[in-house]
């Protein structure tokens, strides 16, 4: 039987290092790597769920009040040309006192701000937004703008002297969580030129002009979703998922009535704010 020499012995050996080398780091990247993510995974979620057994913010009520106006847009004043806007008024509380009834570092607010505003509803109808309201103006029909880059920075009043130099009319928070975030919803130019009928002579200026103009409340209903983001004073970092589904009627006519005010109370672990690792 005849026999190979090989002519390259050192040659063959550094390829056959280089090929288990590959297998190894192969092997490495298919099975190592994969446990010790999934084993730092598991390690961070006990690390925020440990974080997050006991809450130092939580939502501790809400307040809706929905209405709508119509803006007379005619020269003349005549009533026959006239955009119809749908608003909602929005107060959200946030209980600070889980964990101590004492105002520390822990429980005072440094930052507040919203972002990853969304709004959906049933029909493309009108120009949809979401900002501060001067919380004076609850319940009042007063425009609003478009949030610059989308987000809702508050000012965040520290002392009374703070207090008695500001006018709110500038989104406005207080580090001890005792008022709350004043926010409004405004649904413009639902339908544009709108004229009265001729049977008519007057239009009600309130949620009666939707059931005047035929404006279907499926329609304008809405689901309102975005972040509220807060830094305690220990620079600790906290967030809440916000979902309103609003629903402007009822069995007794809704918003059709002039407007509706909801509010409620609120309790459990879906509404505490959660701890940013």
């Amino acid at each position: 039987m005849k026999k190979f020499k090989l002519k390259n012995e050192r040659l063959v050996f550094t390829i056959l290092i280089i090929t288990l080398f590959m297998v190894f780091l192969l092997y490495y990247n298919l099975v190592f790597s994969v446990v010790f993510a999934r084993n730092n995974f598991a390690n961070e979620m006990i690390e925020i769920s440990d974080e997050n057994e006991s809450s130092i913010f939580t939502i501790q009520k809400i307040i809706l009040y929905s209405s709508a106006n119509a803006i007379d847009n005619s020269q003349d004043q005549s009533l026959k040309d006239m955009s119809i806007n749908q608003f909602t008024d929005i107060s959200i509380y946030i209980d600070n006192t889980n964990n101590s009834s004492e105002l520390t570092n822990e429980n005072t607010i440094k930052e507040l701000y919203i972002d990853n505003i969304v709004v959906t509803s049933n029909a493309d109808r009108g120009t949809k937004l979401l900002n501060y309201k001067n919380p004076l103006d609850f319940g009042k029909y007063k425009t609003i703008k478009e949030p610059e880059n989308h987000r809702i920075d508050f000012n965040i009043v520290n002392t009374n002297s703070e207090n008695e130099s500001h006018d709110y009319t500038s989104p406005t928070f207080y580090t001890d969580c005792s008022n709350p975030i004043s926010l409004g919803y405004m649904n413009q130019d639902i339908l544009t030129n709108y004229a009265i009928s001729q049977d008519a002579n007057t239009v009600s200026f309130n949620g009666k002009v939707l059931e005047e103009a035929k404006i279907n409340l499926e329609d304008i209903n809405y689901t309102l979703t975005f972040k509220i983001h807060i830094v305690n004073n220990l620079n600790q970092k906290f967030v809440y998922n916000m979902k309103l589904d609003v629903d402007l009627d009822d069995d007794n006519g809704g918003i059709y009535n002039g407007y509706v005010y909801r509010g409620k109370s609120v309790s459990g672990n879906e509404y505490r704010f959660f701890k940013e690792i």
